[in-house]
């Protein structure tokens, strides 16, 4: 007979958003169950964000070394795959203790490891336990996405969930994928001295804004990177060691062959198995529906992060999470904002983006105004040879700052400058009057907001009133 437990809050899910909520709960005071099925942490932490960051350092790395004569230092790298390995769990090992079982035990969580299940509107089973909790949050994350090509089942293949076990050089390897993940994998890769195809159906980095797409693409290119975009793929197979994808374009098919294969397709959100019809909980393919409040079709269950319909960031999972305590908890009737969610992608250069795109911001506003600058007109970029890129930011036609996004060095940095103006419906003056410290790759933003006034300072009008007031002494 299973064990009853009767809580406040019941957690299924112990990544990003899962742990932010059972810590919060059990913090202000209410009785919190958490089950996790995995390892805790989950995909941001094992297999997601820190990993993949932890490469990219390490092909920045090499990459730096090998572009240090630009600085007069002559230099080659020499990569060593195991130990690189080792940096990259290593990071993992460092992070682990703050998202383990028993720092949440300590914060007084009842953690569960099993595999939870809920057989109906308020209950939940996970392992020889039955809970009846007062509201759930489902905070179960997401999975690789595998495409259905043809051949696919029958070779060996990475995702994000493999590649960062592997502790040896890959050789030619081919990235089916060209969205964030992807490229991020793919030059962390190529810079730890592999060869890097990447397949991409439509575009890649298509949902970013195509003119600041287009400077990473290069980018991409030049370090040796081969993309191939808007191509169908036939069918994989195994081609004696390796692997051999046959790609269509143009109603041509030619063959792409590599050592080694990752799939970087997308993300698709964790929801089976986990018993939504026998709760109420209307899902789809996308996710599990949610309101504004993060409240599913079961009033006393929350989803957040990728296990809903909408965006799937670890920061957007954070956000949910405090959504939910103060509507769980307080019973305040808080709602999502996404007017001002940010997002990067961790190439060298970065690109950032918050807000609208430009052509978001034309369906919405119609008449708006483009500014930009580029990085080359910035000292401090002049001085780290690391001028590629820029920031274009978007407005409304009286000023209102809709949205910004940005290619360069630390962009992912230098895009926190936008939020708050974003967010708060802020006018681009109070961007253009800012005092920055000098020189600091940040005074882009200052610049790109300082030329909304050119056209007006520096007009034929303000000439006039000049001269006028000169002759009047």
């Amino acid at each position: 007979m299973a064990e009853k437990i009767t809580t406040d809050m019941c957690v299924v899910g112990a990544g990003s958003g899962g742990l932010s909520v059972a810590a919060g709960a059990a913090q202000m005071g209410a009785d919190t169950v958490l089950i996790e099925r995995g390892r805790m942490g989950g995909d941001c932490l094992n297999y997601g964000c820190v990993p993949s960051k932890a490469l990219l350092a390490a092909g920045h790395a090499a990459e730096a070394v090998r572009r240090a004569a630009r600085f007069g230092v002559s230099a080659a790298p020499t990569v060593d795959f195991a130990a690189v390995h080792d940096h990259v769990q290593g990071v993992i090992a460092d992070i682990a203790p703050h998202d383990s079982v028993e720092r949440f035990a300590g914060l007084g969580v009842r953690v569960i490891q099993a595999e939870a299940r809920f057989t109906g509107p308020g209950t939940v089973t996970a392992g020889v336990y039955e809970i009846t909790a007062r509201r759930f949050v489902i905070a179960t994350g997401s999975s690789p996405m595998i495409p259905p090509v043809p051949g696919l089942d029958a070779v060996p293949y990475f995702t994000n969930e493999t590649i960062f076990d592997n502790a040896a050089r890959l050789g030619r390897l081919i990235i089916i994928g060209g969205g964030p993940i992807g490229v991020e994998l793919a030059q962390a890769l190529q810079h730890l001295g592999n060869a890097v195809t990447v397949l991409e159906m439509f575009s890649v980095l298509g949902r970013d804004d195509a003119e600041l797409a287009e400077i990473v693409k290069q980018r991409l290119m030049r370090d040796g990177i081969a993309l191939h975009e808007g191509i169908t793929i036939a069918s994989v197979a195994q081609d004696g060691d390796g692997i051999a994808v046959r790609i269509g374009a143009d109603g041509e098919e030619a063959a792409i062959a590599g050592d080694h294969l990752l799939i970087a397709a997308g993300r698709a959100p964790n929801c089976a198995g986990l018993g939504l019809d026998a709760a109420g909980i209307a899902h789809t393919a996308a996710g599990i529906e949610v309101d504004a409040r993060l409240r599913t079709t079961n009033k006393r269950v929350f989803a957040i992060g990728d296990a809903a319909v909408g965006y799937r960031f670890t920061h957007i999972a954070g956000y949910h999470a405090g959504i939910v305590i103060r509507n769980a908890l307080f019973r305040l009737p808080a709602r999502v904002d996404y007017r001002a969610v940010p997002w990067v992608t961790y190439t060298s250069p970065e690109l950032a983006q918050v807000g609208l795109t430009e052509d978001e911001a034309r369906r919405i506003h119609g008449d708006i105004r483009i500014l930009r600058a580029p990085f080359a007109d910035n000292d401090r970029a002049r001085t780290e040879r690391a001028v590629d890129g820029l920031v274009k930011v978007i407005t409304t036609k009286n000023g209102v700052v809709v949205g910004a996004g940005m290619v360069g060095e630390h962009a992912g940095e230098v895009i926190h400058g936008w939020c708050l103006p974003i967010a708060r419906r802020m006018k681009i003056k109070h961007m253009a009057g800012l005092i920055l410290p000098y020189p600091t790759l940040g005074e882009v933003n200052k610049r790109a907001a300082g030329s909304y006034f050119t056209p007006t300072l520096f007009g034929e009008r303000t000439k006039k009133i000049v001269r006028l007031l000169a002759r009047l002494g």
